[in-house]
């Protein structure tokens, strides 16, 4: 009997569905006899729901006890967001694969069934993330912001309790639940640029593990195509879950087009800049995009966040 492959994630619900996703895939390709479980890690912002995302560090927030799980041979994989994965993993660990990739645009979900732009003046709007709310307080100055913490469900009961006009979420998560029909109005990448990689399942393992050349059967790759660029950019920029940065890549009959945005954390100032790449070298069409931020201000910018 062939040692269980045993897939570690975190315990919300959302999570909890991207791993059998998964474990169905793998259990597609793998013989018979062969056991495939799931294991919940309890991360940092389980322990700390209460703490501000930006309170808990740059990067890697929603992962470490994985990856931590991983090196020590708790778990065989560990599934992850891609977005919440960071650029720079541990040594000894790999990315194995990513899945196909869900939508990547970011949604809002209004109370009363108002769009962005029929907003009242002064709404107040929940959202954990920087990245969003600098490109939303671009668009919309008047806008207050709120920050928003827990599980996808806990967030949207927060939409009443806390007596939000709206909130801010990731279209793929809703789809993956079946919760298309909370959406109001899906934000175009052009408008909020996504988070790298978000849609994107991440399948992260030990480099010398076998297991991986069963994982690489899973890979999809038009969307590692995309997050390889996506990944470069930010990677090039320094940015984490605390930085207002954003990068989305799609693959076109011509090639590769990435976009990307900076903005400061007031919304005051947002720098958007496209690049065309070619699908062979993501991570060089990523760096230009970065370097074309940074050229524009966006260095001026992430030199103000870390002073």
């Amino acid at each position: 009997m062939p040692q269980p492959i045993i897939i570690g994630t975190r315990g919300s619900p959302l999570a909890l569905r991207q791993a059998e996703i998964i474990r169905s895939a793998l259990a597609e390709i793998v013989p018979n006899d062969q056991e495939i479980v799931i294991k919940v890690i309890k991360t940092l912002p389980d322990l700390a729901s209460d703490v501000p995302l930006s309170q808990l560090g740059r990067t890697g927030v929603f992962v470490r006890e994985l990856e931590h799980a991983l090196v020590d041979g708790e778990i065989t994989v560990a599934v992850h967001s891609l977005k919440d994965l960071y650029t720079d993993l541990p040594g000894g660990l790999c990315l194995a694969a990513v899945s196909e990739r869900e939508d990547p645009r970011d949604v809002l979900i209004s109370r009363e069934g108002q769009s962005l732009e029929e907003l009242p003046h002064g709404s107040l709007i929940g959202t954990g993330s920087p990245r969003r709310r600098t490109q939303l307080q671009h668009i919309r100055p008047d806008l207050q912001f709120v920050d928003l913490r827990g599980n996808l469900q806990t967030r949207l009961d927060k939409l009443s309790s806390q007596q939000l006009a709206a909130i801010v979420l990731a279209a793929a998560g809703l789809h993956r639940l079946g919760m298309n029909n909370q959406i109001t109005e899906y934000l175009p990448v052009e408008v909020c640029t996504p988070a790298a990689g978000q849609g994107i399942l991440g399948i992260e393992a030990r480099a010398d593990d076998p297991i991986i050349e069963v994982l690489r059967r899973l890979n999809d790759t038009t969307a590692e195509i995309a997050a390889r660029a996506e990944r470069a950019a930010i990677s090039e920029l320094g940015g984490g879950c605390s930085a207002p940065v954003g990068a989305y890549a799609e693959v076109t009959e011509s090639g590769l087009v990435v976009q990307g945005v900076i903005g400061s954390l007031d919304g005051a100032t947002l720098i958007r800049q496209t690049v065309q790449g070619a699908t062979q070298r993501p991570e060089q069409a990523g760096k230009e995009l970065a370097e074309k931020l940074k050229e524009h201000g966006g260095a001026q910018i992430l030199a103000r966040m870390n002073t």
